[in-house]
């Protein structure tokens, strides 16, 4: 596979003077700053609504804390994603007033998301997420039905859908999109303007109620999908297939088949929890390998020229 990168170098010369290393630092300090406060706001605001509720129906506290509770109940899951949209709200102030740009600037050197490019990445990792499910099954066939009715369901899945692109879109356009392109426009070599958003986005998955096996094969899957991700950029010099590939990621896990017990609410089947006993190291390292075949699957289906479902330049 031959990938032209013009549409990349457009996409990474696009930034004006202002982009210097100093603003880079600053603006991402503003997006961080923005994202722990909707954090904590909704996280703090939440959990308070929840205690009140309890309370009033007359359920004591639960004994994982209330935090805890709160987040794991199905009102907790949205909350949190709803917490992402500080990341865009940091990243308007940060582009605005830091750089002075608009925010568009960030999903492509045309400031508009490509919608086939968007089509083509959220099928692609639907349908290799799938085939990682089969085979994850055959790894670990524990898979009960999740407690959620099919009719709620169905009456969840668009506000699930919206919050999960709230989500996902944020963490593409900051790590994908402000710190890419800031850095790609200042460095010519890509183990910089690649490698430094892909391993701050990994970091973040780091699971403390995971055993060090499984955090690493966790960490290796993620990083591998976010290459994927940051290929797509390179190839189509645009966040659409990127935003779309990420998007069927989390949908996949929110709403299919979750491998996390608390944040299952959502899902139509519950496979055995990450977070929970009983993993080998060996399982560990079949976890990892078909996280990357996945992806690997997914750079075919995006990138092959006989694909039908090939993303192109912007």
């Amino acid at each position: 596979m031959i990938i032209d990168n013009a549409a990349f170098e457009r996409f990474r010369r696009s930034p004006n003077d202002k982009t210097t290393l100093l603003r880079l630092l600053l603006g991402s300090t503003i997006v961080v700053l923005f994202w722990v406060v909707s954090t904590l706001a909704v996280l703090l605001g939440g959990t308070y609504v929840f205690v009140v509720s309890q309370a009033r129906l007359g359920i004591s506290p639960p004994a994982s804390g209330p935090v805890q509770a709160f987040l794991a109940s199905p009102s907790g899951i949205l909350t949190a994603l709803l917490s992402f949209a500080g990341i865009w709200i940091g990243l308007w102030v940060a582009m605005r007033w830091v750089h002075g740009e608009p925010l568009s600037a960030l999903v492509g050197a045309s400031r508009r998301i490509s919608r086939q490019g968007f089509l083509k990445g959220l099928a692609a990792v639907l349908i290799t997420s799938l085939l990682s499910e089969v085979m994850l099954y055959w790894l670990q066939p524990e898979i009960a039905r999740g407690a959620i009715s099919l009719s709620s369901w169905l009456l969840f899945l668009a506000p699930i859908i919206v919050l999960a692109f709230l989500q996902t879109s944020s963490e593409e356009a900051l790590f994908r999109g402000y710190l890419l392109r800031g850095l790609a426009n200042r460095f010519r070599s890509p183990l910089v303007w690649t490698l430094l958003p892909v391993l701050l986005f990994t970091s973040l998955h780091w699971s403390a109620a995971s055993s060090l096996a499984i955090n690493a094969c966790v960490l290796v899957s993620i990083a591998t999908f976010a290459l994927v991700l940051t290929l797509l950029v390179y190839a189509t010099g645009n966040l659409g297939a990127a935003f779309g590939a990420h998007l069927g990621n989390n949908l996949t896990g929110f709403l299919l088949i979750s491998h996390q017990a608390g944040y299952n609410s959502f899902a139509l089947f519950n496979a055995k929890p990450l977070e929970g006993p009983g993993w080998t190291n060996s399982d560990a390292v079949l976890i990892a390998a078909i996280g990357i075949v996945s992806s690997l699957l997914t750079v075919l289906l995006l990138l092959h020229p006989r694909s039908p479902l090939k993303v192109g330049p912007e």
